[in-house]
């Protein structure tokens, strides 16, 4: 499993004090990203070859709120969800007492140059690996 830290910054909060809803989804796509480029997917290139990274379900379960100068763990995990489709399991965590603020899922697809969906090789290959790993 793959994570990141990241701390809130005064401006992500709305009037309430709190971050607002919407701001959850930049951290969640900014971990997502971190995790790609660290098993090797490169946006750039898969863009000059045709291939194009969707995210075609967003599943975001708010469980509590985080407020001005928390810190916080967003942990990334691939899986499978079919033939063509991947999951992005997702989970924000405060760093101060490990609770859980938000629990995620991502159902995304790989389009190639006829924006028809496959099985992305590279995903494929990071799934093997995750199996053969020790629990």
């Amino acid at each position: 499993m793959y994570s990141i830290k990241l701390q809130v910054r005064d401006y992500e909060c709305d009037l309430q004090g709190v971050v607002n809803n919407a701001v959850y989804q930049n951290y969640l796509e900014h971990a997502r990203h971190k995790y790609l480029l660290s098993i090797g997917v490169d946006f750039p290139e898969l863009t000059a070859q045709g291939i194009h990274l969707m995210v075609i379900r967003a599943e975001l379960d708010y469980k509590d709120s985080l407020l001005p100068g928390d810190e916080f763990e967003i942990s990334v995990k691939l899986a499978r969800a079919s033939r063509i489709k991947y999951l992005f399991v997702q989970e924000i965590r405060r760093c101060s007492d490990s609770k859980i603020m938000l629990k995620a899922q991502f159902t995304g697809v790989a389009l190639n140059e006829k924006k028809r969906p496959f099985a992305f090789e590279l995903f494929d290959k990071q799934l093997e690996e995750q199996a053969n790993q020790p629990v």
